[in-house]
Parts: structure tokens; C-alpha cells; sequence
């Protein structure tokens, strides 16, 4: 009877590990490294209240066909302009270039930009933002759109990942100044990928 009981004690502990190690595996660096800061109280835009449920974002499962090669057109001689924001924040960016792929079927086209203060910090030179708004906005995801984070491409050529799209920090919190999606940059098309929508408490 004991040997009975050691042995489902056994399956039982080895099936559960494999449950949590595909868990894990189904979780990708980007989700992992956003819900460890989003964790940590000292990075977390989360409210006090919020942050103390907190157990980890809600993300739209993984899906390669949203990782998609883009053709970068860097558009010259482009004027700064204050981008509006949930407050009345003006940052200057300037729009860097074009980004121009296939997605689902489609042909779509995005316009990244650059920060014209953050490019002068150290580690940001090269730093693009990518905001985009698309069908599952209100819905699935934050009404306001989503956000990439990008680096300058050396050839003509970059890869996109959308899975690695995420809310802007107002979604979660009021008190932040967040950058509003150009109307330009809309996608008559769902992305269900990144980050879905907050559920607040």
C-alpha cells in the first residue's frame, strides 16, 4: 500500500512539475521582464491599491504571425512637432520614418518616431517609438492604443514584433502623462497581440 501511494505520490509530483514548466515556457522574455516591473513597486505605474493584488498582466497568446519584417523608409527633412498627450504635456518628437509590412493578409503602413529630448539621455540615441492604434482597442485592449519600443535600424529592413505591444502607462494610472496615438498610425485591422486591457479593481 505504501509503495502503491509513493508511486502516485510520484506521478502526481512529476506531472505538476511539468504543468509549471509549461507554464513557463509559454511565457515569453518580454512578458516575464514588463510583469517583474510592473511587480516591483519603485518601476510599477500601478496604483497602491492595485499594485497589492497585482499577480501579472493579461497578454494576448503568443502568435508568430504578428512578428513581421518591415521595410523602413527614413523620411528626411521632417519638421518637430509637439505631440499631445493625456495632459497638457507637449513633448517634441520628430517623425523618423515609415514603416511598411504585410500583416494577416493586409499591407499596412505605421510612422515611427523619435523623441527630441530623450535622444540627447545615454542609452537612447537611437531609441524610435511606435504607438499605434488598432481594432481591438475598447475592447480587448486599452482604448487609447498601444506602444513599441524600437531602435534605429542599420539597413533597410526591421523586424516588428507586435507581441511585445503594451499599454501606456495612463491605462493603469491617470496621474501619468502619455503620449496619444497620431490618427495616422491606426490599423483597420485586430492586433491580438501584446498586452490586453487592464482590468482595474
Amino acid at each position: 500500500m505504501k509503495t502503491s501511494l509513493s508511486i502516485l505520490f510520484g506521478l502526481f509530483f512529476l506531472c505538476s512539475c511539468a504543468q509549471d514548466k509549461k507554464a513557463v515556457a509559454d511565457e515569453t522574455a518580454f512578458q516575464r521582464e514588463i510583469n517583474s516591473d510592473y511587480k516591483d513597486a519603485s518601476k510599477s505605474p500601478l496604483k497602491e491599491k492595485d499594485l497589492k493584488t497585482f499577480k501579472g498582466l493579461d497578454f494576448f497568446k503568443f502568435d508568430s504571425a504578428y512578428v513581421v519584417t518591415a521595410r523602413f523608409i527614413r523620411t528626411m527633412d521632417e519638421q518637430p512637432f509637439k505631440m499631445k498627450t493625456t495632459t497638457d504635456r507637449l513633448p517634441e518628437y520628430v517623425k523618423y520614418g515609415e514603416l511598411t509590412f504585410d500583416l494577416k493578409g493586409g499591407q499596412f503602413k505605421l510612422n515611427v518616431y523619435q523623441n527630441q529630448d530623450l535622444m540627447k539621455k545615454e542609452g537612447y540615441e537611437d531609441y524610435l517609438f511606435l504607438p499605434f492604434l488598432d481594432d481591438t482597442n475598447g475592447d480587448e485592449s486599452y482604448g487609447g492604443g498601444r506602444y513599441i519600443d524600437m531602435r534605429i535600424p542599420e539597413g533597410e529592413t526591421v523586424v516588428v514584433d507586435f507581441n511585445s505591444a503594451y499599454n501606456p502607462y495612463c491605462a493603469y494610472n491617470e496621474k501619468y502623462s502619455c503620449p496619444i496615438v497620431p490618427r495616422e498610425n491606426y490599423l483597420e485591422t485586430e492586433v491580438r497581440a501584446g498586452v490586453k486591457a487592464f482590468k482595474k479593481k
